[in-house]
């Protein structure tokens, strides 16, 4: 579990495509990728889990000033992780402890869909960030609500149908990769978990 408070911006050194193995399909193997950050990574387990702009991803490996994890064919193709390139920056936070102080709200780390940045705007130093998501999120996205874009915790502001706002203040937008999206952006989103889970709990219902 984490909080969608991010506690580093971490860098992708490599990227490695699965060279296929002894199970005889060339298409076989996870992708590993290699990371570079800030973190002590000596206070990092090797399984420990980490999220990588909201995707929770396995440590495989580490260095010094780095650590490998492997992503799968199945997130490379529901995340935004599939477009990522050796350079790409990546919001990083380590795996909620009963020690730490949640700051943000309760997130999986589990991607729901990947929405589209529409629309931007400044206002009085903020930053005002219209999205599309997918159709079928938008049961989740509410007014008042959660919502975790690209890792990051923050507060919808306004919802139709399925765009939404939100509200960046200046600090996230220098502290996170937010502040490096762009008109047309794609980002990986999880809708609030209450929210899930309230929605299945009423579709049982009418079942």
């Amino acid at each position: 579990m984490f909080t969608g408070i991010i506690t580093d911006i971490g860098i992708i050194k490599s990227i490695t495509r699965g060279m296929g193995g002894d199970r005889g399909d060339a298409r076989w193997g996870d992708t590993r990728m290699d990371v570079t950050c800030a973190y002590d990574t000596d206070g990092i387990d090797i399984g420990a889990s980490i999220s990588h702009s909201g995707a929770c991803m396995t440590v495989i490996e580490k260095g010094a000033d780095w650590y490998a994890i492997e992503v799968s064919d199945e997130s490379l193709s529901k995340t935004t992780m599939g477009d990522w390139t050796e350079g790409t920056r990546v919001n990083l936070e380590r795996a909620l402890t009963g020690k730490d102080e949640m700051g943000g709200h309760l997130v999986t780390g589990h991607v729901d869909g990947v929405g589209t940045l529409i629309e931007m705007s400044e206002i009085a130093g903020s930053h005002k960030l219209r999205f599309e998501a997918p159709q079928d999120m938008a049961f989740g996205i509410a007014p008042k609500g959660s919502i975790t874009i690209d890792g990051v915790s923050l507060t919808v502001n306004e919802v139709e149908n399925n765009q939404f706002e939100v509200n960046i203040i200046p600090h996230t937008w220098q502290v996170t990769t937010l502040g490096n999206l762009q008109l047309g952006s794609k980002v990986n989103l999880e809708i609030d978990l209450i929210a899930r889970y309230v929605a299945r709990y009423l579709a049982h219902m009418k079942a």
